[in-house]
């Protein structure tokens, strides 16, 4: 039996292609809910991408951040709980 890991999106990149992402944390900055998500497959830099969570009649959609205070806003908000958590990603 197939275990589906309810972690898992499938978003559609510029070629119109689904690539599956991991969302790695969830987390609330200034009353918005947004994914930190991760690419299952080819990522080499570990690279991660912000989405908002917003909600309408079909349900949650992830919508890609493009105001970039609320990209920095979004960031010190995860930097400040990865340290928290102990986790620090300083080079």
């Amino acid at each position: 039996m197939e275990e589906m890991n309810e972690n898992v999106v499938n978003l559609i990149d510029e070629n119109g292609e689904e690539v599956p992402f991991e969302i790695i944390l969830t987390l609330e900055a200034e009353e918005k809910e947004y994914a930190i998500l991760m690419p299952l497959e080819d990522n080499e830099d570990e690279e991660a991408y912000i989405y908002r969570i917003d909600e309408d009649e079909q349900g949650e959609m992830l919508v890609p951040l493009e105001d970039d205070n609320e990209y920095s806003t979004v960031v010190a908000v995860y930097e400040a709980l990865m340290e928290e958590e102990g986790l620090n990603f300083d080079e």
